[in-house]
């Protein structure tokens, strides 16, 4: 039955369509305004009267009920009122619109956006049909000449899509989102406040002011929260702030939904909760926060509800005590409170929806709505609104309703350009959007008023801060401002006021993912976390990080280490073989010690010259050969203090030539006990080929060689003072570098070379008599030489720093002391204690060969 009852209402349908022509009918019921007073020009207004509506579910039959709006909307209302102030003062004025009146149609979107979309079209529209003929398009010109609202950023997205196309300009007192400054989606749009892009980026700024690089993000899941929160995040990453959750919701989401987002704010560890929410969100929230007592948060928000006087009236249990954020600057409108609440129910053109109104301020009923419950009381219409205090009387929105104002205002002198308004205007001229962005102009208070090629205001902010009162009001103190015009460095600026933060807490609160990273440590992030997440590792030995949260350690310059804190570089510490220390003092003791026993046998030996065992084996020799022992312990000492560019080439050119010295006066005494013993021999004639003066020049010529050596040593390539950095990280090593090596080697290899002939000479002489028998002593002093000096090269290269020095000094005392022991402590010996055997006859008598 109902299929076929359907198809003949159409049939009905089209049979009379046909019969009366071409209709232009409007497409569903019509929707009447709330408020409206007629006028030359009619501009429209939208905004929510109510909060709510009734659900009703729909069965696809029937044509859907009208849309029940429920629980009144004082904002709402305070909006319509600005927007009737500013109308009535220019029609009041001579100077703008002269002769033109304005009339207002305003209705209540109830704060749905389909409502806000079909009153929109009503707007635009008008609610009367209209027959044309035939050949005449079905259109007309716009109801309106601009809309006023909407309140919220997603209807007035909706809206603005809608309208776009037919320009009628679209002015906005508190949409702040940013995506509605695209020109190219909302061609028609603007607004009288600033955008969420430069709100968005000074909560960022806020937050890294305050030093919280760990926050939690929480908004409305809706154009506004969704685009604002976006634009903070990004801005967020750009400052070095991580966020530990974002999460949207929206007030008509199940509870399950909203408590997961409690739950996930129990078990955060972030104190500090960003927020793009509207009021009603922040209401849910702020209740729910208070049944689980989830209190001491640290709030940052935005102007839609930083300074809502309601939003802190519904925080009893003072959730939000302490919260920081943004708001448009305090405004004064000379006239608009006294006109805002100078309302009476039965004397408004809108008598339906005031007597609704005043029912919800006072909590009443007037007699012809019928009393409810008997404990009700009864309206009058006469009562006081100054006796009331509710989110109507107060006035902290004031900056916004301002904001609504000066929309009208704009809207004003852009019909007052477009007009040719002199003394009368002319009322034909539709308005377009883009004369309205193209004016400027200043309020009775002295306000500047122009848009931006987005159709924006210039964003400025106050920063607000609720400071709770002993009384249990929260009182919004202005505590800094934000000036996005201004260079980056000066667009915040804090003043210097006292801020209460969570919990009342003098103190700023800390919200960091991980402690700051003291100086000499660097950053590591930690596997799988945001960026603000990391250990601090110490910087290594020879690094260092002077600045607090480092993410690297820098190398210390090559003369320099990190200290212990490794925060900073200090000056490595310099090593060489100094008289002052121990081993060098023991050094040069040891090396004076060799000096003066040398000079004690050379005084002996003066003293005790003309005896025989001192004549025997060249006298001459013998007293040079402990001069060259003296200049061999003198030389040491020049391996001792800092090395210089002087001391690096005496020290081991010194100790070439007096070593060469001293073997080749051992190597000649050799010869002559050789020469010695074989004169003795019959027939022996041997040393007129060895005489002192072959003595002498063998001396000369052996020493020559190693003089001319060094020179060339010292000319090509000559050792030099050198800065070991290698060997040792914490210190440096002052050594003298060889400079040619073949020339330091070749000065050993040469002194080994005398030496080892001076054995094999002195080994060969082993056998000789007992008397004439010194090549016994030279044998063994060449032993220890050879010994002392085949055993230095591996401690050499081995030892590190000042102990390679302290080897080689020790290698050249102990030769040293070697061939002074060996060569002449027996002829002392003799000499001092064993005088009866210092005779020519026991020197030459005993032991002789037999003829």
């Amino acid at each position: 039955i109902e299929p076929g009852w359907a198809l003949l209402q159409l049939l009905l349908v089209v049979t009379f369509s046909q019969a009366e022509g071409p209709v232009c009918r409007l497409r569903g019921d019509p929707e009447n305004p709330q408020l409206s007073n007629q006028g030359d020009v009619m501009l429209g207004g939208l905004f929510p009267f109510h909060n709510n509506w009734k659900n009703r579910q729909s069965s696809y039959i029937h044509k859907p009920f009208p849309l029940q709006c429920t629980s009144v909307n004082f904002r709402g209302f305070q909006f319509a009122q600005a927007m009737l102030f500013a109308v009535e003062e220019i029609n009041n004025s001579t100077d703008l619109l002269p002769g033109i009146s304005l009339g207002y149609e305003i209705y209540d979107t109830c704060s749905s956006i389909a409502r806000g979309v079909k009153v929109a079209l009503a707007l635009s529209n008008g609610n009367e049909e209209i027959i044309v003929p035939s050949e005449a398009p079905c259109t007309k010109s716009a109801q309106v000449q601009a809309i006023m609202g909407e309140t919220s950023s997603s209807p007035c997205m909706a809206i603005a899509t809608v309208i776009g196309p037919f320009h009628i300009p679209m002015i906005s007192h508190f949409a702040t989102c940013a995506c509605l400054s695209d020109k190219v989606k909302y061609p028609s749009f603007l607004r009288t406040i600033p955008s969420d892009y430069y709100q968005s980026r000074a909560l960022a700024q806020l937050v890294r002011y305050f030093g919280w690089t760990w926050v939690g993000a929480l908004r409305t899941n809706d154009g506004y929260g969704n685009n604002g929160m976006a634009t903070f995040i990004e801005t967020a990453e750009q400052l070095g702030i991580c966020l530990e959750y974002s999460v949207a919701f929206y007030r008509t989401d199940p509870p399950e939904k909203i408590q997961q987002v409690i739950n996930l704010i129990r078990h955060s560890t972030s104190k500090v909760i960003v927020t793009f929410l509207s009021a009603k969100e922040v209401y849910i929230l702020i209740k729910e926060l208070a049944q689980h007592n989830l209190t001491g948060y640290q709030w940052v928000g935005t102007e839609a509800w930083i300074s809502d006087s309601k939003t802190a009236v519904k925080d009893k249990h003072h959730i939000l005590d302490g919260a920081i954020g943004l708001f448009i600057p305090k405004a004064h409108v000379s006239g608009m409170k006294e006109f805002m609440l100078d309302v009476k129910p039965l004397n408004s053109s809108g008598n339906e929806l005031f007597t609704e109104f005043w029912e919800e301020l006072f909590s009443c009923k007037f007699s012809q709505s019928g009393l409810s419950d008997d404990n009700e009381k009864e309206c009058t219409g006469d009562e006081d609104i100054t006796e009331v205090h509710n989110s109507f009387t107060d006035m902290s929105l004031m900056p916004i309703f301002n904001n609504v104002y000066k929309g009208v205002y704009a809207v004003a002198h852009a019909l007052h350009n477009i007009l040719g308004c002199n003394t009368t205007c002319n009322n034909k001229v539709l308005l377009d959007p883009f004369t309205i962005k193209n004016i400027r102009f200043k309020t009775k208070e002295g306000d500047e008023v122009y848009f931006d090629e987005n159709g924006d205001p210039a964003a400025k902010y106050e920063i607000i801060n609720w400071q709770p009162t002993l009384n249990g009001i929260v009182d919004f103190v202005t505590v800094g401002l934000y000036d996005a015009s201004l260079p980056a460095d000066r667009q915040m600026n804090l003043e210097n006021k006292t801020i209460v933060w969570a919990k009342n807490s003098p103190q700023v609160p800390l919200s960091v993912c991980s402690e700051k990273c003291p100086p000499g440590t660097r950053k590591v992030l930690q596997k799988g976390k945001p960026v603000c997440c990391y250990d601090c590792i110490r910087c290594a030995e020879g690094e260092f990080s002077n600045v607090t949260d480092s993410t690297t350690c820098e190398r210390c310059p090559p003369e320099f280490w990190s200290n212990e804190k490794r925060d900073a570089c200090v000056k490595k510490e310099t090593e060489f073989l100094s008289y002052e220390e121990i081993m060098g003092c023991l050094l040069t003791v040891t090396s004076l010690f060799g000096t003066c026993m040398t000079c004690l046998v050379a005084c002996i030996f003066f003293r005790y010259r003309k005896t025989p065992i001192v004549r025997a084996n060249n006298t001459e020799l013998s007293f040079l050969l402990l001069f060259s022992l003296t200049l061999c312990f003198l030389c040491s000492l020049t391996f001792i203090g800092r090395p210089s560019q002087w001391s690096c080439m005496l020290r081991h050119t010194a100790f070439g030539i007096t070593f060469v010295l001293c073997i080749s006066c051992v190597l000649g005494k050799t010869i002559v006990v050789l020469m010695a013993f074989r004169a003795t021999l019959p027939g022996g004639n041997v040393m007129k080929w060895f005489g002192p003066v072959q003595q002498r020049l063998s001396v000369v010529g052996f020493t020559l060689i190693q003089v001319l050596i060094c020179i060339l040593w010292l000319t090509i390539s000559p050792p030099f003072p050198y800065k070991n950095l290698k060997q040792f990280n914490n210190k440096i090593i002052i050594e003298c570098a060889l400079g040619s090596a073949i020339g330091f080697w070749a000065v050993l290899g040469y002194i080994g070379l005398l030496a080892l002939l001076c054995f094999v000479l002195a080994f060969l002489a082993r056998k000789l008599p007992d008397n004439f028998n010194e090549a016994k002593f030279i044998t063994f002093s060449m032993l220890i030489f050879c010994a002392v000096w085949i055993t230095f090269i591996p401690a050499y290269v081995s030892s590190p720093g000042k102990f390679s020095v302290a080897v080689e000094i020790f290698a050249i005392l102990a030769s040293s002391f070697g061939l002074l022991i060996c060569i002449f402590v027996p002829k002392c010996y003799i000499v001092l204690l064993k005088p009866e055997k210092n005779t020519k006859k026991n020197v030459m008598g005993k032991g002789l060969p037999k003829t």
